[in-house]
């Protein structure tokens, strides 16, 4: 009689555990509103600022990796464009010597090219009109 009791004994510990972890996941769900309920900050708000500030600087790290990247390809392209052309910063070594030229003589130069004295009226077409020659 005693395996009948110990048999008798085993369903009613397993039936035990399960309603004690139904017991348990039902309170954890309504603890979980509870605290919703008297702390919303926490709830609502923590993780909101949270993804505000991990997202900003997610985007952060992102854009500046990519700057790295551009300023790297940059960097590169001036090497070749200096070591094919011969180049300063300024331009092709010793080629451009800017002149030094005062506004008077380029309109000296100007007046020189063009006489404004001597001009003589030409019709311009309309559009709609057609040529007859």
């Amino acid at each position: 009689m005693t395996t009948i009791e110990t048999t008798m004994d085993q369903p009613k510990k397993t039936n035990n555990i399960a309603a004690t972890a139904a017991a348990k996941f039902q309170n954890s769900t309504s603890g979980f509103k509870r605290w919703g309920r008297k702390s919303p900050f926490i709830r609502y708000g923590l993780p909101m600022i949270s993804l505000t500030v991990f997202g900003a600087l997610g985007l952060g790290h992102l854009l500046q990796g990519s700057k790295d990247i551009a300023k790297v390809k940059d960097d590169q392209e001036w090497e070749i464009t200096e070591t094919k052309k011969a180049l300063s910063r300024t331009g092709p070594v010793e080629a451009y010597k800017p002149k030094n030229i005062s506004l008077e003589e380029e309109l000296k130069a100007l007046q020189q090219k063009v006489d404004i004295n001597s001009y003589e009226y030409k019709r311009i077409p309309r559009p709609n009109e057609v040529k007859s020659s």
